[in-house]
């Protein structure tokens, strides 16, 4: 039987080849940076072939693992987004509609955190009744996960005096395991997690009053889900979760060409047929803004700075104007009230490069995106 060396032995032969080339590059008086003057030292040691081969599959094992690390994978290379444990409700016996109780964690780049800070401002709830803490993302002071808090930001702070996401997860949860996300919404009084689902939160902020009797204020608040239209905004906010809003994650955390394939088919589909339905109507479920438009805004706000050229989602190429009446929808989207001060644009965008180091190894920064470069003034 021929011997084959493990992935891990291929690594470690790989970095001992390229120190002994690097003794070599450093005594180059030129002064350029030939990295570890591999490829100059081919055919001397080791034949090229063998070089680019050992140092794709090398660099490939240590990027899937990492991406493992990042993004739970099935044995397809397909990204499997995790579920979730904390499943309470504003309004019941456990946790009473009441002002000031609660308090909401979320951070301007995730898109599942924006759905919460679109509730919050279109069903125009005050920090009064419910508190908002904006977190920095930052994976290398955290403790787990990439949430922190910002003690020096009035915005910033925990209430509870947390430094970080894990560790106030485990002051509401002991022995807390599982991954320490955001959005979070917690109750203060009884010092529990109420829940960290987006679309679980966002209805709740739907439904509650929070001590709020005043006529004028509760008929300026968007009703995310008519009655008449309930139905219809299921149905499309299923085909708008699997084809857009959880499509471009499947892009950019894929490990398998067969898994990216099958998630970028699904995402330029999904352009296409929202952008078949805002054809005719305002918005996807008609003519008035619901908890659907809700789920999209997000994923769409980001798809030109990050989701295009940093997943590839769809083909790298893509861009929201290549869809007319989308990007119609968008620019009357970002015209409704509160809709613009829900995010930071540009720190969305380059929050993705900064952080999610498997995607982007070497750092390098595109110059961001403004509003006005992505269609809207």
């Amino acid at each position: 039987m021929v011997y084959q060396p493990t992935s891990i032995q291929k690594l470690v032969c790989f970095f001992l080849f390229a120190s002994i080339c690097d003794t070599h590059a450093l005594a180059n008086p030129s002064g350029l940076d030939k990295g570890f003057n591999i490829l100059g030292s081919a055919g001397k040691i080791i034949p090229q072939g063998r070089i680019v081969q050992t140092a794709k599959e090398t660099l490939k094992f240590a990027w899937k693992r990492m991406m493992a690390e990042l993004a739970p994978q099935d044995k397809s290379g397909a990204y499997v987004r995790p579920s979730y444990n904390f499943q309470g409700e504003i309004g019941t016996a456990e946790f009473i509609d009441e002002p000031g109780r609660y308090h909401i964690y979320v951070g301007n780049p995730c898109p599942w955190c924006h759905r919460v800070r679109l509730a919050l401002a279109l069903r125009k709830i005050k920090p009064e009744q419910i508190g908002v803490t904006v977190l920095v993302d930052d994976p290398v002071k955290a403790s787990r996960g990439g949430w922190i808090f910002d003690k020096n930001s009035k915005d910033g702070r925990d209430p509870l005096g947390s430094n970080d996401l894990r560790e106030l997860y485990d002051k509401l949860s002991a022995n807390y395991k599982g991954r320490c996300t955001a959005p979070l919404l917690i109750d203060l009084k009884s010092r529990k997690i109420v829940s960290n689902e987006s679309a679980d939160i966002v209805r709740m902020l739907n439904d509650v009053d929070l001590g709020c009797n005043d006529p004028e204020i509760m008929a300026s608040r968007t009703n995310l889900l008519p009655e008449d239209l309930l139905t219809k905004i299921e149905d499309t906010n299923e085909w708008v979760y699997n084809l857009l809003n959880n499509g471009v994650y499947r892009c950019g955390f894929s490990t398998q060409q067969s898994a990216y394939d099958r998630a970028s088919k699904d995402v330029r589909q999904g352009l296409a047929d929202a952008n078949e339905v805002l054809r005719t109507n305002d918005y996807l479920c008609g003519e008035v803004f619901t908890e659907a438009d809700l789920r999209l805004l997000p994923t769409i706000l980001r798809f030109d700075g990050a989701y295009a050229p940093l997943f590839r989602a769809g083909g790298a190429h893509l861009r929201i104007r290549d869809y007319p009446y989308l990007l119609a929808w968008l620019q009357r989207c970002w015209d409704i009230e509160g809709v613009q001060e829900s995010i930071d644009l540009q720190d969305a965008s380059t929050s993705y490069y900064k952080q999610l180091f498997p995607l982007n190894p070497g750092g390098l920064i595109p110059t961001p995106l403004t509003a006005a470069d992505i269609g809207l003034q």
